[in-house]
Parts: C-alpha cells; sequence; structure tokens
C-alpha cells in the first residue's frame, strides 16, 4: 500500500451502500472510504457529498485505475461482478465483491484465478460469517452441546411484493442479470452460512418451479443434501424450502442434533435458541447498526495478519455451486 491507510473505492454506491456497508469502510480502523464510481454521475457526486467522500466518478475505470485507490468494493447487479472483478485484479488491488460472487461457477473460477495471479485477496460479502449472533451458534455446535448433528431444515416464505406483482423492472429476478431470482439473491446468504457453521455440502438435489408467473425467475425452490463427514465419521443431512408465493413470511432454521436442538433466523430479527434434556436458552444478540461492520473489520485483520477472513472467492463459488446444483435439472 502507498499508505498506513487502505483507501477503498466502491464502484456501485446503491442502496446497499448507504446504510449496510459503505459507513463500514469508513468507521474500521485501517481503511477509509475514497472514492465512488455510479454510471449516473449526479448520484455519484450526491453520494460521494453525503458521505463525505473525497472523490466520485462516473466510470470505473477511473476509479479503478486511479493511483489513491488501494481497494475497490464491487456492489452492483451479479451480471457485472467478473467485469469489473477482472480489471481490478489486473490494476493488482484488493477487492470485495458483493453477493451472490458472480453468476455461475465458471466465472467465480475466472474470477478467483485471477485474483491468485495477481497475488491479492479476493472477499465476498456473505457478511453473516462475521456476525455475533451466527458466531454464538458456531460456538454452541463446537462446544458439543447438542451433539452430533443429524439434520439442518431451513424454512423460508414470504408474500410476492407490490414491485412484483405490478410488473416493474427488477434486476433480482431477471436471470440474466442475478443469475436466478431471489432463490439465489437471499437464499445464498443462508446456504452460506451453514456450510460455514457445519462444513462443504457433497451432495445435493433441489427442484424449483415459477407458481406466480410474475418473473422469469424461480419463485419456489426445495432442496436437501448431504454436509461433509463429521470429526465422529457421521453425515449430517439438510433440506429447505425457499417460497415468494405464499402467504406469511416464515424464516427458521433447525440445527437437530443427537443431544438438542438449535433454532435460528436468517434474517427475521429473532433470538437464538438452544434446547437440550437438561437446559433451555434464549439469547438475543444485536447486529450493527451497519450489518457489514464485522465483515468490514474482518478485511482489515486480514490485510495486516491477524487473520483470515471467513469469505472469500474460494468459499462463495462453493456457494455458487450448490445453488447451481439445485436449479441444474430444472435449467437443463
Amino acid at each position: 500500500m502507498t499508505t498506513s491507510t487502505i483507501r477503498w473505492g466502491i464502484i456501485g454506491c446503491g442502496n446497499v451502500t448507504e446504510v449496510k456497508s459503505g459507513p463500514a469502510y469508513q468507521q474500521t480502523a485501517g481503511f477509509s472510504l475514497h472514492a465512488v464510481m455510479r454510471r449516473d454521475a449526479v448520484k455519484a457526486e450526491d453520494y460521494a457529498r453525503r458521505h463525505q467522500v473525497p472523490l466520485w466518478f462516473s466510470d470505473a475505470d477511473e476509479l479503478i485505475q486511479h493511483p489513491e485507490i488501494d481497494a475497490v468494493y464491487i456492489a452492483t447487479p451479479p451480471d457485472s461482478h467478473l467485469f469489473y472483478a477482472l480489471k481490478v485484479a489486473a490494476a493488482g488491488k484488493i477487492c470485495c465483491v458483493e453477493k451472490p460472487m458472480a453468476l455461475d461457477e465458471a466465472e467465480c473460477a475466472q474470477m478467483v484465478a485471477a485474483f491468485e495471479q495477481a497475488e491479492r485477496p479476493l472477499f465476498v460479502a456473505y457478511y453473516r460469517r462475521s456476525l455475533p449472533r451466527f458466531l454464538q451458534v458456531q460456538q454452541w455446535l463446537h462446544q458439543g452441546l447438542i451433539g452430533a448433528v443429524r439434520h439442518v431444515n431451513w424454512a423460508f416464505s414470504r408474500q410476492p411484493n407490490i414491485a412484483d406483482q405490478s410488473g416493474q423492472a427488477n434486476w433480482r429476478t431477471d436471470p440474466a442479470q442475478a443469475g436466478g431470482g431471489y432463490f439465489v439473491d437471499l437464499a445464498s446468504h443462508g446456504l452460506d452460512l451453514l456450510m460455514y457453521l457445519l462444513g462443504d455440502i457433497t451432495q445435493v438435489q433441489g427442484i424449483a418451479l415459477n407458481q406466480q408467473g410474475l418473473y422469469a425467475a424461480e419463485d419456489a425452490v426445495t432442496a436437501c443434501w448431504l454436509f461433509a463427514p463429521q470429526a465422529d465419521g457421521s453425515t449430517a443431512s439438510g433440506s429447505g424450502f425457499w417460497n415468494f408465493a405464499a402467504d406469511t413470511r416464515r424464516d427458521e432454521v433447525e440445527i437437530i442434533g443427537s443431544l438438542g436442538t438449535i433454532r435460528f433466523s436468517v434474517f427475521d430479527d429473532q433470538p437464538l435458541q438452544l434446547t437440550t434434556a437438561t437446559n433451555s436458552i434464549s439469547l438475543h444478540i444485536d447486529h450493527p447498526a451497519h450489518i457489514q461492520q464485522y465483515h468490514v473489520a474482518n478485511i482489515a485483520k486480514q490485510l495486516v495478519g491477524e487473520g483470515e477472513h471467513p469469505s472469500t472467492g474460494y468459499t462463495a463459488q462453493r456457494t455458487t455451486a450448490v445453488m447451481a446444483q439445485i436449479l441444474w435439472n430444472n435449467r437443463s
């Protein structure tokens, strides 16, 4: 780095960067948010003014190549992640890309290879791997409080939103831009988290439907899978459904062990529940005001040699591969 502070630039300063991520780069020790880019110059300038960011651009190449930028956070829709990431790697700069990592596993592999060749780290914003709430679940599992894990189930449903019902354009439900629909956009968070907590998914099958016909992408997905063997040699199974055409919202994960269960929500602000034959715990752990704060702090720690970040191009590629296998038979 040219200075003791790593100066970040954001490509795509849209809604996700307003509260969830942008301020985290400003508030993390050793980091500064030095530039933003958006194709709409007026919006880019407005973001820079409101967030006191020194530089703004309407051309991504200008930001990537700028000598005062050391690292780039790509916060655009997935169809442009590969395009921008390859430019960042070629410029020899650090990169963090929003999730899902890319449109498919092949694009993820290209990105990983490019940063390997550039000898620069590639991070992916699966920030739940860094949140204290889910690290508590990980601690319970490592302590063996529910014994060997036998099965995990994630049930997620919600109603169609007004925008989808009205037919408004939405990149999240356009497979060409998002790689899928809400399943890819939202379920990726939970599937990635479950692999962080319980190990890689080694076998997976799925069924995907379009029940409403409101958009091109799938709106109802069901899957079952197996995790890699545990320390005792046993294999845990998993199942899930994600339905975006239901009448009610539901977000429930249940990890069933030989000695008890753990229940939590991936997205909703619900307490963690640990239940065994001799104990019952309900624990609420607040998320930070800027949800990516711990994720960004862990990037900073890795860059100064104080640990390894839990969400990298390698781990995110595996998450994309699992989603692709769930959807594959329904698209072939």
